[in-house]
């Protein structure tokens, strides 16, 4: 099966904004009215987020669904199993992982991505599928985190939007307290197809995303190489 793997830095219809990253998601699921299903996890399930996730999806040509884990939890694995594409919402990512643990959610994720689902998510709904990934889950500070481990190497989202997120994800990197990855701006994605990316997908002016690396004791900072870069509206 194809693995595919999105991951957006911020915005969406998150912040009500940027609705082609949200179009093009659905469009990776390569049929029509795919269904979509949102882990809200990460802000406990808050009413207002799936409000914004049910209002942007109820208008696109998809079948919106969302996963309740803080209320009466239905079937995981039933449910999952009936999703084109899974979205996962940002918030608290170290508390969000907590509570998958709980559920073994991370072993029914592992066997949609081999089913063929999409996976996708942003913010804290990004940083969870790599090996490690900054998170301001802590209040004032942002902290490295280990993650899933679906896809190689490190993330930072909203790294243009948020002015401590850089010097932090470099000095990290640069001091080795996590690896080289990737650096995702609010309106930007990044699509990750068997694991490598294939795609950066821009919705706002200047968003892209970037490789952070140590190479020869030196910190390089470049666009994310050898992928095709799609803007969308």
């Amino acid at each position: 099966m194809n693995q595919q793997i999105i991951a957006v830095g911020g915005g969406g219809f998150s912040t009500e904004s940027e609705p082609g990253i949200d179009q093009y998601i659905l469009d990776q699921a390569l049929k029509k009215s795919p269904k979509i299903g949102f882990i809200a996890t990460a802000s406990g399930d808050a009413a207002s987020y799936l409000m914004k996730f049910h209002t942007r999806f109820s208008k696109l040509d998809c079948v919106p669904s969302h996963l309740d884990l803080f209320r009466r939890t239905s079937n995981i694995s039933g449910w999952m199993s009936e999703q084109d594409i899974i979205f996962v919402g940002g918030g608290n990512t170290k508390s969000m992982l907590g509570v998958w643990s709980a559920w073994d959610l991370q072993t029914h994720l592992r066997i949609a991505l081999e089913q063929g689902t999409v996976l996708a998510g942003i913010s804290a709904g990004a940083i969870c599928w790599f090996e490690a990934g900054v998170t301001d889950s802590w209040a004032g500070e942002l902290k490295a985190l280990e993650g899933l481990g679906f896809l190689s190497g490190s993330c930072c989202p909203h790294y243009s939007l948020e002015a401590d997120r850089a010097p932090v994800y470099r000095k990290m990197i640069r001091d080795r307290e996590i690896m080289d990855g990737f650096a995702i701006d609010d309106g930007a994605c990044v699509h990750f197809e068997a694991g490598r990316p294939k795609r950066v997908v821009s919705a706002r002016g200047a968003a892209s995303a970037y490789y952070v690396s140590v190479v020869d004791n030196e910190l390089k900072e470049v666009a994310v190489a050898g992928v095709e870069m799609v803007h969308v509206t």
